[in-house]
C-alpha cells in the first residue's frame, strides 16, 4: 500500500513507533485511501505539490521548516505534517483529524519536536 512511495520517510521514534502511521492506520478505510492518495501525489510531484491547495508551509516563524499535507474527506479534514531535509525527499512527522480552523499548537509542537529528533538522529 505505500511501498511505491520512494522519496517518502516515516519518522521512526526510538521506541520503534511510526506517528504517522499509526495515524493512518487510525483512519476509516475511504479517509486512510484518500490519505494515502495524496501521499502518492506528494511522492510524484514533489516540491511542484507544495504550489497547489494540497500542500501549505507552516508560517509560523516558531515552526519553520515544517508543511502540512491537506487531507479533505468528505466533511473530514486531517493533516499530515512533514518536512524535508533535502529537496524532494519528505519525512512524515505529525497526522492529526482537524477539528478546529487553525492548526493547534499541541500539534504543531508535537511535529517539531519529531523534527528536532529526526535531526538530532539521523543529520548530524
Amino acid at each position: 500500500m505505500l511501498e511505491n512511495l520512494e522519496n517518502i520517510i516515516f519518522y521512526e521514534k526510538e521506541n520503534k513507533e511510526k506517528p504517522v502511521e499509526d495515524f493512518l492506520d487510525s483512519l476509516p478505510d475511504k479517509h486512510r485511501a484518500k490519505a494515502i492518495s495524496e501521499l502518492e501525489l506528494l511522492s510524484k510531484f514533489g516540491t511542484e505539490l507544495q504550489k497547489t491547495i494540497y500542500a501549505e508551509a507552516i508560517k509560523r516563524k516558531d515552526y519553520k521548516g515544517l508543511w502540512e499535507l491537506r487531507i479533505k474527506f468528505a466533511s473530514d479534514i486531517s493533516r499530515i505534517l512533514y518536512f524535508m531535509p533535502i529537496r524532494n525527499q519528505f519525512v512524515l512527522l505529525h497526522g492529526f483529524v482537524k477539528k478546529t480552523q487553525k492548526t493547534p499548537e499541541k500539534e504543531l509542537k508535537t511535529a517539531f519536536k519529531n523534527m528536532e529528533d529526526y535531526r538530532r538522529r539521523f543529520l548530524k
